[in-house]
């Protein structure tokens, strides 16, 4: 067997070094990684989840047997997401979208000028689905993520694979730390901020700012934005 030619050797190598420089899940740690932040944040995680899923839990339970009487499919929605350094994980959320044979599915376009799928009077959304997502009630299940360790309760939110696919090199950014169910994006705005760009500095921000302070505020005024129902869709 003929030995590979050092040109093409070379070649090879380039070509596999930009696919990793390419790859979502090819980061550098960031955020704060002192041992006692992130085992007092994770503390923090399990606490909070844990009596937010005991105290919510007959809200749950409503919102499911609501759910199975409304909307056809399983009333609780599993779907990939991409977490810390691009690995995928089962995010879990209430369904809030009605489901379309492919004949009929309505085609939806994207609000946003960005990887990020945003429309603000999407037709596939239910009623009850509506108000879910107002209240941001549709996200209670993903506690059972933070218990297992694939969320936080502060951090930026977790995209879909395909979003992560167009990312730049300064949007995978945002993947080099663990994601949340609440962060700056939430109570800065969330939909209402419709620059993508502004988007993913809230989320960088967080990032180089990380500290249980900075998590203890956000967590404190996340109630009121979601009370507000401000930016939410």
């Amino acid at each position: 067997m003929r030995p590979a030619h050092p040109t093409a050797t070379r070649q090879a190598l380039r070509v596999v070094l930009r696919d990793l420089a390419d790859r979502s899940d090819v980061l550098s740690p960031s955020g704060n990684l002192t041992i006692g932040y992130r085992l007092t944040k994770r503390a923090i995680d399990l606490i909070g989840a844990s009596l937010l899923l005991v105290t919510l839990s007959p809200l749950m339970l409503a919102v499911i047997l609501l759910l199975t009487v409304t909307t056809r499919g399983k009333p609780i929605l599993r779907q990939n997401r991409v977490g810390k350094h691009g690995r995928t994980f089962a995010m879990y959320k209430f369904r809030s979208m009605r489901i379309y044979q492919s004949f009929d599915e309505p085609l939806v376009e994207n609000q946003l000028n960005a990887p990020a799928f945003k429309n603000f009077r999407d037709p596939r959304v239910t009623r009850v689905g509506n108000v879910l997502r107002r209240l941001s009630i549709d996200e209670l299940p993903q506690l059972w993520n933070v218990l297992r360790g694939e969320m936080s309760l502060v951090g930026p939110r977790p995209a879909l694979p395909r979003e992560t696919e167009a990312y730049t090199t300064r949007q995978r950014a945002r993947l080099s730390v663990v994601p949340g169910l609440t962060g700056l994006w939430q109570i800065s705005g969330r939909c209402d901020i419709r620059d993508f760009d502004d988007w993913i500095a809230l989320d960088l921000a967080y990032i180089r700012g990380q500290s249980l302070r900075l998590d203890l505020s956000i967590l404190c005024r996340t109630p009121w934005s979601v009370l507000s129902c401000r930016g939410a869709y």
